[in-house]
């Protein structure tokens, strides 16, 4: 396992192309899917310097619907629990797709857990037997407008390499 990140690029394709090898070097071989998901949080929150980065995943309590629980993340305190279909967490969860949100402040719905956060990317983890939502990856800014397509590919790619953990 890597002790600590070689981080050389200054655009973010190249800091992607980076970070993504080493990423799945620290996951190889872990089974433990709470110290693989805090080291992905660290790892991303390290690189690119977000304001929050962390994941929800999809458990359900005795007698409720499913919901997405707080899991391994880093950065200010945040949400516990999101309802199916509710803020950009629970959106991203019920369409079964990657939202990129320019202004969180224009997502109907969006749930506020800072009021630094400004844009945000959530990225569905997939069951890879079943192929149903397991978790999300969160990602919030404190800028505007900071998530694009490259993110949304490179997330994408980052998402398939967890998803062995809910084999």
């Amino acid at each position: 396992m890597a002790e600590e990140l070689l981080l050389t690029a200054s655009d973010k394709k190249g800091r992607y192309e980076e970070v993504l090898p080493q990423l799945v070097s620290v996951l190889e071989g872990e089974t433990d899917r709470t110290a693989n998901l805090a080291n992905t949080a660290a790892i991303l929150k390290e690189a690119f310097d977000f304001f929050w980065v962390g994941f929800y995943e999809v458990k359900s309590r005795e007698g409720e619907a499913p919901q997405l629980v707080l899991a391994p993340f880093q950065g200010p305190l945040a949400c516990t629990r999101i309802h199916y279909g509710r803020g950009v967490c629970g959106t991203a969860w019920a369409e079964r797709r990657t939202l990129v949100v320019p202004d969180v402040d224009r997502f109907p719905g969006h749930i506020a857990c800072s009021s630094l956060s400004r844009s945000e990317i959530v990225v569905p983890v997939f069951h890879p037997g079943t192929g149903e939502v397991v978790a999300v990856l969160d990602i919030d800014s404190r800028e505007l407008s900071t998530f694009d397509e490259t993110d949304r590919h490179y997330l994408e790619i980052l998402s398939s390499h967890l998803s062995h953990l809910w084999a």
